[in-house]
């Protein structure tokens, strides 16, 4: 609950610096708010989860827009994975009182790992418009992002751009274009399901969006002009930490378990 000027200001602040990485990395920026917005507002973990689904739609909007002017967007790609990961997200949030959330997180972070390294590397990438990947390939990737974000309630993204870059070999700056047009769309179920269920804070997420917005268009102007090379090793350090976090944060759950 925001108490004053001070919360105000750290929450615009939390959005600010979500939406920088959402539009450099091309995830939605819940994975830096959802704490965020726990630790530093002091929410509870349900609403500090629901809280930045709202605000993820105009932030993933404006990096997208910034990337689509840039010509830097596959929109075949992003059609293909979104009606399949619609209906992904929906039956992960129905499976989430059934399924070892602890196990499939580990096996995500294994398998981000993977592909973090695969862009690392810098696999031979294929120029826009010549038919990287097919439909089937588009909608495995919509699939798996989509049922893991609703699953677990992280961005889509986080699947999407290792997948895409390192599986495909899609060019990286229209990876990240790509994976925000989509995460658009993705996240609108979660938002809906969660408002009905009162779980978001309206206040914080207002907060969060006046930061997060023009964030999301610096960070993707950042991400636009840097070299090539320079934002492989910066979108893979990052894949590679989360993939880490997850990694050793699960295996430690699962052994205690």
């Amino acid at each position: 609950m925001i108490d004053g000027v001070p919360d105000a200001l750290v929450a615009i602040a939390v959005g600010f610096g979500s939406g920088v990485l959402s539009g450099i990395f091309g995830v939605g920026g819940g994975i830096t708010m959802t704490p965020g917005v726990q630790i530093l507002v002091g929410t509870s973990p349900i609403v500090a989860l629901a809280t930045p689904l709202p605000v993820i739609l105009p932030t993933a909007s404006t990096g997208a827009w910034t990337y689509r002017r840039a010509g830097q967007i596959d929109l075949r790609a992003a059609a293909w994975m979104v009606g399949p990961g619609i209906a992904a997200a929906v039956v992960g949030a129905a499976l989430t009182d059934v399924i070892d959330t602890h196990l499939l997180l580990l096996v995500t972070a294994v398998l981000l790992a993977a592909q973090s390294v695969s862009i690392l590397r810098g696999r031979r990438e294929r120029e826009p418009g010549s038919g990287v990947g097919g439909p089937w390939a588009f909608i495995a990737i919509g699939t798996a992002a989509g049922f893991v974000s609703g699953l677990l309630g992280i961005g889509g993204g986080l699947i999407m751009v290792p997948l895409l870059a390192g599986w495909l070999g899609m060019p990286l700056k229209v990876t990240l274009g790509t994976s925000l047009a989509a995460i658009v769309v993705l996240v609108i179920p979660g938002t809906v399901v969660h408002t009905a269920l009162g779980h978001i804070d309206w206040a914080v997420a207002g907060l969060l969006i006046v930061g997060a917005v023009p964030g999301a268009r610096v960070g993707a102007t950042v991400a636009l002009g840097a070299r090539e090379r320079t934002l492989r090793l910066a979108v893979g350090a990052f894949l590679l930490v989360i993939a880490a976090a997850y990694g050793v944060s699960e295996a430690v759950a699962l052994l205690r378990g």
